[in-house]
């Protein structure tokens, strides 16, 4: 409910000369409660562009336990123009454009994820950063910015922001006229063990086996690698005080198969089993940046790895090939979640596999997009005939690459023209 005070400083907004020159899309956004904005740079080819900030309760089942301010973007084209919701994983980047946006012709709305960036409460009540919660949100920004938008809209997102579009959708099925997340994995358990095979067969025997020769030599050559890694966090101003750099570092090292084919990198690139130990350790920090393992990103993804451990499941590491040579991680499949304070993780599979079991089944007017050699596929929605629904997984692309605008034209065309045909059917 609109405070009085806003009420009166509305009328006497209204009344004054100078309302006539607002423009028609300030006037009803002023119209609308539990809404801050104001106005940022307009990209080319738009009419307006604003930073929102949307009053949300903490607890949609229980208003009263305290609300927060969630950010979002609004790029404004035309009233009479369909509109695309980008659901963020993380912070949302100041307005970025998304290609979905270009080719609808749309309107844009970027909503940061709850606990990121300025989407935060007072307390970082971690009963609260779930999935459901999340959906709402994003249910009461399309029920709000609805009032305004008639045409039909649609949900996209990438990598965890396009597992916020499945999540959303899973709740809110009839929200929008279609979904189209972009290269975002559904994990089933919190160390999900498609990942291993994926590791065992993408790529070539050799550039696998290179791999390998990489961790090997970082293991093996320690004692020569930790000091070289200390005087680089010191330059960096980096801090281990979660988990200390030598358990920082077999991270790592464990870590490297999955984001070498995650972010695309070259096998040519990987330099030769006798190279300079200097050069080895250049290759592997521009494939792993140790910073991915110091405490400012242990903060900075806190909430995404409490997500993981508590409902959305994530991936672990083998270590049987390097027991021997590590020193620091004893476990046999340690997890890649980092749980804040040291938590331990709650997961249970019964959320997400029924999230699964709902995209082999009743999950209509969705448009999946894969990069073949992204890790992240490894545990993406697997086409289903039960479905009206689209998959693309794109050979040769990347967590990265794997864009609409790189898709041969055929399939472009086909992507587009379902979508088209999805969103007038939505209309009727």
């Amino acid at each position: 409910m609109r405070h009085p005070i806003q009420v009166l400083l509305f009328c006497l907004v209204a009344a004054s000369p100078a309302w006539s020159q607002v423009s028609e899309l300030e006037k009803q956004l002023y119209g609308l409660p539990d809404l801050i904005f104001k106005a940022i740079d307009t990209p080319e080819g738009y009419e307006a562009a604003y930073e929102l900030h949307i009053r949300q309760p903490v607890d949609h089942e229980a208003p009263e336990r305290g609300y927060f301010y969630q950010r979002a973007y609004l790029t404004h084209r035309s009233f009479d123009a369909p509109v695309v919701m980008a659901t963020e994983g993380y912070i949302g980047p100041s307005n970025r454009m998304y290609e979905l946006t270009g080719y609808l012709k749309a309107n844009q709305i970027d909503v940061e994820h709850r606990y990121f960036g300025t989407s935060v409460p007072d307390s970082l009540d971690y009963r609260y950063l779930n999935l459901k919660q999340v959906a709402g949100d994003l249910h009461r920004i399309r029920t709000l910015l609805g009032q305004l938008y008639k045409e039909p809209w649609v949900t996209t997102g990438i990598s965890k922001g396009g597992q916020t579009t499945i999540f959303y959708r899973y709740f809110y099925p009839n929200d929008v006229a279609a979904s189209v997340p972009y290269v975002a994995p559904l994990n089933l358990e919190l160390t999900d063990d498609r990942i291993y095979g994926f590791l065992d067969t993408v790529g070539t025997d050799a550039c696998r086996s290179a791999i390998r020769d990489v961790q090997m030599r970082m293991l093996q050559e320690r004692e020569e690698v930790l000091p070289r890694l200390r005087w680089y966090a010191k330059g960096a101003k980096l801090t281990f005080d979660y988990l200390g750099v030598g358990k920082a570092y077999e991270y790592a090292v464990l870590e490297y198969p999955f984001s070498f084919w995650q972010l695309g990198n070259d096998c040519a690139e990987i330099p030769e089993a006798t190279a300079e130990l200097d050069t080895v350790l250049e290759h592997f920090l521009k494939v792993v940046p140790l910073n991915f393992y110091a405490d400012v990103s242990m903060t900075a993804y806190g909430s995404h790895y409490w997500q993981a451990g508590d409902e959305m499941g994530y991936y672990g590491y083998r270590t049987e090939p390097f027991r021997e040579l590590l020193q620091e991680i004893r476990e046999e499949e340690p997890s890649a979640v980092f749980m804040p304070g040291k938590a331990t993780p709650g997961f249970e599979p019964g959320f997400v596999k029924d999230v699964f079991e709902w995209t082999q089944r009743g999950a209509d007017q969705m448009i999946y997009i894969y990069g073949a050699t992204d890790t992240w596929t490894a545990t993406g929605v697997p086409p289903s005939d039960d479905v009206e629904a689209l998959w693309f997984i794109m050979p040769g692309k990347d967590h990265g690459s794997a864009r609409i605008r790189n898709l041969p034209e055929e399939q472009r065309e086909q992507l587009l023209q379902t979508l088209n045909e999805w969103m007038e059917a939505s209309k009727k």
